[in-house]
């Protein structure tokens, strides 16, 4: 599996527009400032979008669904059944995302990129196993190099999907038992922080179970330290499917010219991983809501960004990322319709 196509370059940022925008938030009838983020958010966007009139509809959101063999060593509350069943309940519209795509107007798919149980032919469902869940990394590497490639490259080919039907936005969600343990570990490998730092109780851990979880990333990331040299290497040791999925998924929309809301933990790290192989993808990601998982702020420290929406969510699958949709559409609204001073016939401040 080659990773070549990792190397192409990112599509420009258009400074030009960048600059016409910032001209436009200073004529517009507010107080310069005034209106906050929403003001650096239409900026940001027309200046990655290349054009005076950003936007961001179409929006697509897909789900990155895999399995993972780290829950045989008792990492997680829910049985790891849950995975193939919660991509049942996708398909039948009656998961958060589901609803929140529907209240939206987004297109939503989901992608199995191996789970260990069979999903079957479904509606919206696309099957692309990388195998059926991730090796156990307590002592071995959760996939192997070609399947690394595997998952990422169906996160490109995700992307290459919606930037056929025209999207302007994309985003990533995941779903996967088992798949907070795999991206802590990942986060833990990218930032060389302790595992206790970073473990939370993922979908419902006490804190017997937060310290299980910590205990065995430790051990699994002391046994494979010597092999965590870049972030490919991270993902292919203690990764897992659809967060390789998704750190793929992440760069074909910057090489493509379409930005991404980035969700909550899972999506973070992945983003994380990605920001840390091609640094220039930072100005693509916009972090969608701080994610209630304790370890989210130093991911989120790393990349230098702060989240639009801290609702104290953490369910993961897109959902954080979804609410945070209408912010960036009253942004570009705003900027596009609103009046100049010149246009109102209002008065300008010194």
């Amino acid at each position: 599996m080659s990773f070549k196509w990792l190397e192409s370059p990112l599509h420009p940022v258009s400074t030009s527009h960048q600059e016409q925008a910032l001209a436009r938030q200073g004529q517009l009838t507010k107080p310069p400032g005034s209106l906050g983020r929403l003001e650096q958010l239409a900026v940001q966007l027309a200046a990655l979008q290349g054009t005076d009139q950003p936007g961001v509809d179409p929006v697509r959101i897909v789900v990155f669904a895999a399995d993972h063999g780290i829950v045989e060593e008792g990492v997680s509350a829910f049985p790891q059944a849950v995975t193939v069943e919660m991509v049942k309940n996708f398909s039948r519209g009656g998961a958060a995302i589901s609803v929140l795509a529907r209240s939206l107007g987004a297109r939503l798919e989901v992608v199995n990129v191996g789970t260990a149980g069979e999903v079957g032919e479904l509606q919206g469902v696309i099957n692309q196993p990388v195998a059926q869940g991730t090796r156990s990394f307590l002592t071995q590497s959760a996939m192997d190099e070609a399947q690394l490639g595997s998952a990422l490259a169906a996160g490109r080919d995700a992307v290459a999907r919606g930037v056929k039907e025209g999207m302007r936005l994309f985003i990533g969600g995941d779903m996967g038992i088992g798949n907070t343990t795999a991206a802590t570990a990942v986060a833990c490998a990218l930032l060389g922080l302790d595992a206790t730092e970073l473990a939370g109780p993922g979908t419902g851990l006490d804190e017997k179970g937060v310290a299980h979880k910590a205990e065995i990333m430790k051990q699994a990331l002391s046994h494979h330290q010597a092999a965590l040299n870049t972030p490919l290497d991270i993902l292919q040791h203690v990764g897992g499917f659809e967060i390789a999925a998704l750190a793929g998924a992440y760069i074909h929309a910057a090489q493509q010219g379409v930005p991404s809301l980035v969700d909550g933990f899972i999506a973070t790290s992945a983003a994380l991983a990605a920001v840390k192989l091609k640094p220039e993808l930072a100005d693509w990601l916009l972090l969608a809501h701080a994610s209630a998982e304790p370890g989210h702020r130093r991911m989120v420290e790393a990349m230098g960004q702060a989240p639009l929406l801290d609702l104290g969510m953490r369910l993961g699958e897109g959902s954080g990322a979804a609410v945070a949709v209408n912010l960036l559409r009253s942004a570009v609204d705003l900027h596009n319709n609103m009046a100049t001073f010149a246009e109102a016939g209002v008065s300008e401040g010194d």
